[in-house]
């Protein structure tokens, strides 16, 4: 059965001076379906964190237009996106005296499949039906606590380091970048790429039954708004791209050929 895709992107400056995410929604000039969600989260003094947001937004997206995904090796074209972010976001510092970092966060959705990147503490979560089915694992001290056996992740969500990353972009080592997919896609998939400043402030089953009950625009507006109430006026940028799959019924009057071919 065919589907529609319903993307939407996001965010509110929350109770910091600068918005310093950056996200972006593109789809492929040449390949029909491919479509990349890209989100950044920027952290650095004055303009650093914002301008590293960009680079990752920048790089992201011209690996994803030079390279058709249905030609390429996903992981290796994810990987240089992360790694060309991370090598621009380093040569900035020759010409400011800035510190710029960023995480990173990359989908992308072909017809099958989907595939995703991430350094940092920026999530994807993929729900299908509203039902939490996988996310990424946040490259962070308390994250590697949680591993060890030493906190539960409910003590990691309290926890006074919990923003401590041990590896993001513009740091003086390579990127730790970790990978994930899953194939085939079926109606009721859903992606929710999103900063800490969202997901900090829910569970999982609370996003995902807002995801799976109301449209995407208004699902967006539900999740920030939420957040923004329960940062009780202390929030950070909040920002998220949803991607969700919907079947479609075929048309009735459709040739049987066409109908085989939308499958």
């Amino acid at each position: 059965m065919p589907f529609t895709i319903e993307t939407c992107t996001a965010q509110h400056i929350g109770d910091r001076e600068e918005q310093q995410d950056r996200v972006g929604l593109f789809t492929h000039p040449i390949q029909k379906g491919a479509l990349l969600a890209v989100l950044a989260d920027g952290m650095g003094g004055h303009t650093g964190g914002a301008m590293a947001a960009e680079q990752v937004i920048h790089s992201a997206r011209n690996i994803f237009l030079a390279n058709p995904p249905g030609g390429v090796n996903i992981e290796e074209m994810l990987a240089e996106g992360i790694n060309d972010a991370h090598d621009g976001i380093n040569l900035s510092r020759f010409t400011t005296e800035q510190d710029p970092h960023s995480t990173a966060c990359l989908l992308i959705l072909q017809p099958g499949r989907a595939d995703w990147a991430h350094c940092g503490d920026s999530r994807l979560y993929h729900f299908r039906n509203g039902i939490k089915v996988s996310q990424t694992c946040d490259h962070s001290h308390v994250m590697n606590l949680v591993k060890m056996g030493y906190l539960t992740p409910e003590q990691a969500e309290t926890h006074p380091q919990k923003n401590l990353l041990i590896s993001c972009l513009g740091d003086t080592s390579a990127p730790q970048i970790d990978f994930g997919g899953t194939l085939p896609l079926v109606g009721g998939d859903c992606f929710l790429l999103c900063s800490d400043g969202l997901w900090a402030y829910f569970s999982d089953d609370e996003m995902g039954r807002v995801l799976n009950d109301y449209p995407v625009r208004e699902a967006a507006e539900i999740l920030i708004n939420t957040a923004r109430e329960r940062a009780q006026g202390r929030g950070d940028n909040c920002t998220l791209a949803i991607v969700r799959l919907k079947e479609v019924e075929p048309e009735k009057n459709m040739p049987l050929w066409k109908k085989a071919a939308a499958r």
